[in-house]
């Protein structure tokens, strides 16, 4: 590895005849395991970076300090594309294709004028669908190995209903930015204690009025530090506990005391507060469907010509019902496709697109979800009230998301602590 990197450590470029130097370039930043980060790498995703803060409105943090938080960002991505590359994660070009398509739609636009958008931007094309590629693969990746692992038992979701009763009946939302010193996993004395004073002196700049967004910006660790440290609106029951618990006293403005979990220390700041009020009905769908999944065997071309057939037969008068249970690759199978009443946000946004385009007794066309290609039919609609198992089946979502963020964080402090990195950024 040492020689690897000595290797890479300089690029040079030839001279007029005569020259007795040579001009450095580029030089490596980072060694990541078998990989590197170079310098021109980290500059052009620092001038990114630096420019979608600008878009936001956030103050950038001085060069260094942003160069230092892009690094950290590109050594964790690059561990997890080295374990989903090793684990034999892919995305294959027709699954890309998709993809990019979708994300054109999703503008309005076709993808020719997609394309041109981009460039107009200044976006390289080619680098624009190597970038998604990757985003796909960390997706992927941290469903497998951490999403798809979490479970939540009806005692939790007793005890998230006991706790957030009254939150849930009032509907209040906390708009909350935060900020995160990472302790690495048996840390040392001294290494807690260097974390917890980092914590602090980030804390009572906050409180002495530096613009938090810009703090997180340059001194979190946590993965949303470059949008300001911000997680948006949301109910105490999709935050961590220890979030929860901290703000329920706090007015918006203040930022709280230093908070201690498995990943190091954390500084919240309530930037709102609001509630809803009374819930008003909602729309209720009762549909059914049919999945086929494409794979290496199967690719998406066939899965949808698969349904489309599949279709062609309902159409022709088979029942939906049995032509499920023979066909789908879903849990719902065994139900003829049933998915009961299903209320807004339940399902993928581009299954939910779907279904609500479809009249009550509409059987419609192959759709692509990130889970395969569905046919979707309705049956019918109703206006429902927020019943005590709808409150049930938010808690066991909320629960589950509040999980599974906690979980994906611990999950990245063990990654980065058994990866190899060798940093190389104060090498002038």
């Amino acid at each position: 590895m040492a020689r690897l990197a000595a290797c890479l450590l300089l690029v040079l470029v030839a001279l007029p005849a005569g020259a007795r130097d040579a001009v450095l370039v580029d030089r490596v930043v980072a060694v990541v395991n078998k990989d590197v980060i170079t310098l021109t790498e980290l500059a052009q995703l620092t001038e990114r970076a630096a420019a979608e803060l600008r878009r936001q409105r956030i103050a950038a943090p001085e060069r260094a300090a942003l160069e230092r938080q892009v690094l950290q960002r590109l050594v964790l991505d690059k561990a997890q594309l080295q374990l989903a590359e090793s684990t034999g994660l892919r995305v294959d070009e027709l699954q890309l294709d998709r993809a990019v398509q979708r994300i054109a739609q999703n503008n309005d636009l076709a993808l020719a004028e997609f394309r041109r958008a981009l460039e107009r931007d200044g976006v390289d094309f080619e680098r624009f669908r190597a970038e998604l590629r990757q985003q796909i693969l960390l997706s992927r990746l941290r469903e497998r190995e951490v999403d798809d692992r979490v479970q939540v038992s009806e005692t939790e979701v007793d005890a998230y209903l006991e706790e957030y009763r009254a939150s849930l009946a009032s509907a209040v939302e906390y708009d909350v930015a935060h900020i995160l010193v990472r302790v690495p996993e048996q840390a040392r004395p001294e290494q807690v204690e260097q974390a917890r004073a980092r914590a602090a002196r980030v804390r009572e700049a906050a409180r002495a009025g530096t613009d938090f967004a810009r703090l997180a910006a340059s001194d979190s660790d946590a993965g949303d530090a470059l949008q300001g440290g911000a997680l948006g609106w949301r109910a105490p029951g999709r935050l961590p506990e220890l979030f929860a618990e901290a703000l329920r006293g706090m007015q918006p403005g203040a930022v709280s005391d230093l908070l201690r979990s498995p990943a190091g220390f954390h500084v919240v700041k309530l930037l709102g507060r609001r509630g809803a009020g009374d819930a008003a009905p909602v729309t209720q769908t009762r549909a059914r469907h049919i999945l086929v999944k494409s794979s290496e065997i199967v690719s998406e071309e066939d899965a949808r010509r698969r349904l489309l057939g599949l279709r062609e037969r309902i159409v022709a008068g088979a029942d939906f019902a049995e032509i499920a249970r023979l066909n789908s690759e879903d849990g719902t199978a065994a139900r003829g496709g049933a998915l009961g009443w299903v209320y807004p946000g339940d399902t993928v946004p581009e299954f939910e697109r779907a279904m609500n385009a479809l009249a009550p007794g509409e059987l419609g066309q192959p759709v692509r979800t990130p889970f395969g290609f569905h046919l979707i039919e309705v049956q019918e609609r109703r206006a429902a009230d927020v019943s005590a198992e709808r409150q049930r089946q938010l808690a066991r979502l909320a629960l589950r998301e509040r999980k599974a963020d906690e979980a994906y964080q611990d999950w990245l402090r063990q990654l980065r602590d058994r990866t190899y990195v060798e940093l190389r950024l104060e090498e002038r």
